[in-house]
């Protein structure tokens, strides 16, 4: 019986990968799958060239136009052009692509491609006797004579669109048209398209590993509530408010602040707790979060990211923005269980300094969702389910139990990050005053699901959150016995595009300086505006691995 079993299970999978094998071929020669599972697949992968680019745009006036093109021969690139808010006319790019094994006589390669109103024989130097085709929306081609003359070293493998005056290309081997697209009707520089363009196969992308530095020092960068949208965006509540003559571009504003202090504080990490996009202005989230991503990656510095309330209002979901995030360079960002509620539950690892394998710090990262599931009973923002708080607490066991934190000698350190407050934020009361400023309640959530006590059962030292961008106090929560057990810090918002109202608030960033010779954890913030070089309200919370009062 058994061998019969396995015998005929042998055989099921044979016919299986057969059957899956003939309908591969039959798709590659005559496209048998539908539509929506080709739509489904990536849209730039190995081994694929392009070979024509256009654009087709269409009216709701005009019933015969058609913003689709004969799919069997064109890919479109689901982004409209007019971002949507084109009261009559939508646009979108559309390309060609084939395997090179595939290319007939007929097909010619893309070497090259301009955006530009004129001929680039014409409005460029050595140019020579190239040959430039022309497509809509002033985009020129340069093509090979000839289908073999090129292979994917060269040749255009992937196209792309992103939007704004201030688009940036985060990802290495493209390249973003220095010309938007030349489009009847645009609505201003927050919708401009720009062309991007890759050549090649894409890059290899490899996580970086932490280690403690050389000093026996670790220090996080938390970045809190950027609010970034498609475009320069709109400055809200900017302080001072006749700065620069009253000028105020929110996103270019909020960027040249965490440049400086990247550039002053040279952090080993930068978490972003929330926030990165602000949902309403982002009509192609895309472009916003390359705007943040461009400043790490350029400097090469690791990053993770969590999501807040608004990051998914834009064009993409969480699961969409953790894949984008996740494929960038110098990104720790990761999905977590899909298992365990929410995107981006998940931790990260510090090894003691050299080539140690022995973990010396612990970063946790959980998604605190967005609005209420229950607004009848629970007014204001969702909570940590209980399948996050049972993770979390299984992973930290086993973490505690394996080889890589029990051979570490020192002291080991927990920290984590969340985007909305936990309930005990509200604890008013044991707010530390020295530590930074509350003009507004804490939007914490109306139902308590005692994330907070598992922090503390497990031996986290410190969590930090963001979303109440105009609190920057650290509280201190303290046992029965009146020991101290927990800090919880806000970092204050660091964008200009997200509200900072209440009086004389300037953006801020806060510091985590993990000090693993003494078992110590400092931390101050940084201001955009008046006292720039200083660490501003500097405290020890952690000393010799253990919570103190400041």
């Amino acid at each position: 019986m058994t061998r019969r079993i396995v015998r005929t299970s042998v055989q099921l999978g044979i016919l299986t990968l057969i059957i899956l094998f003939l309908v591969y071929v039959l798709d590659n020669r005559f496209n048998v799958l539908p539509d929506a599972i080709h739509n489904a697949l990536p849209a730039h992968h190995p081994g694929l060239v392009i070979t024509d680019i256009t654009v087709a745009t269409c009216s709701t006036l005009n019933i015969l136009s058609s913003c689709k093109l004969d799919p069997g021969k064109w890919h479109r690139i689901e982004k409209d052009l007019y971002l949507s808010h084109g009261w009559l006319t939508h646009a979108f790019l559309h390309i060609e692509r084939k395997r090179e094994s595939e290319l007939t006589e007929k097909d010619r390669v893309i070497l090259d491609v301009r955006v530009a109103s004129l001929d680039p024989v014409t409005s460029e130097k050595d140019q020579g006797a190239e040959r430039w085709e022309s497509r809509p929306a002033g985009i020129w081609l340069k093509r090979t004579s000839k289908h073999r003359e090129s292979d994917s070293i060269n040749a255009v493998t992937a196209v792309d669109v992103l939007f704004g005056s201030d688009a940036v290309e985060a990802r290495p081997g493209w390249m973003l048209a220095s010309q938007a697209l030349v489009l009847p009707n645009v609505g201003g520089e927050n919708q401009e398209a720009y062309l991007s363009v890759r050549r090649g196969p894409p890059a290899n992308v490899e996580r970086p590993t932490l280690h403690v530095n050389k000093d026996g020092r670790f220090k996080v960068l938390q970045v809190a509530d950027l609010h970034l949208s498609t475009g320069p965006g709109i400055c809200r509540d900017p302080e001072p408010a006749l700065h620069n003559g009253g000028k105020c571009d929110a996103d270019p504003r909020t960027l040249a602040f965490v440049s400086s202090v990247l550039d002053s504080e040279r952090p080993d990490l930068v978490v972003l707790s929330g926030d990165q996009v602000n949902g309403e202005t982002a009509a192609d989230a895309q472009s916003a979060v390359f705007k943040f991503a461009h400043l790490l990656i350029d400097r090469k510095i690791p990053f993770a990211t969590i999501f807040g309330n608004h990051d998914d209002e834009g064009s993409l979901s969480r699961e969409a923005l953790m894949r984008l995030t996740h494929s960038l360079p110098y990104s720790l960002s990761e999905f977590g269980p899909t298992t365990v509620d929410g995107i981006g539950n998940y931790y990260i690892e510090v090894l003691a300094r050299g080539t140690s394998s022995h973990s010396a710090l612990t970063l946790y990262l959980l998604d605190t969702h967005g609005y209420s599931p229950d607004e009848r009973q629970f007014r204001g923002y969702d909570w940590l389910k209980k399948s996050q708080i049972d993770w979390f607490k299984t992973t930290s066991l086993e973490l505690k139990n394996s080889a890589s934190h029990q051979g570490y000698t020192h002291h080991h350190m927990d920290m984590a990050f969340i985007h909305i407050p936990l309930p005990e934020y509200r604890l008013v009361d044991d707010i530390v005053l020295s530590t930074g400023n509350q003009p507004e309640n804490p939007t914490a959530p109306g139902f308590n699901s005692g994330f907070k006590d598992a922090l503390v059962e497990e031996g986290v030292l410190a969590v930090s959150c963001g979303h109440d961008h105009v609190n920057d106090y650290c509280s201190l929560s303290k046992s029965a016995d009146d020991k101290p057990e927990l800090w919880m810090c806000y970092a204050g918002g660091s964008g200009f595009g997200g509200y900072g109202g209440y009086g004389g608030y300037h953006r801020r960033v806060r510091v985590f300086e993990f000090d693993m010779n003494e078992a110590r954890i400092v931390t101050w913030k940084r201001v955009e505006y008046g006292e720039t070089e200083k660490q501003l309200d500097k405290t020890i919370i952690v000393e010799s691995g253990r919570v103190v009062a400041a």
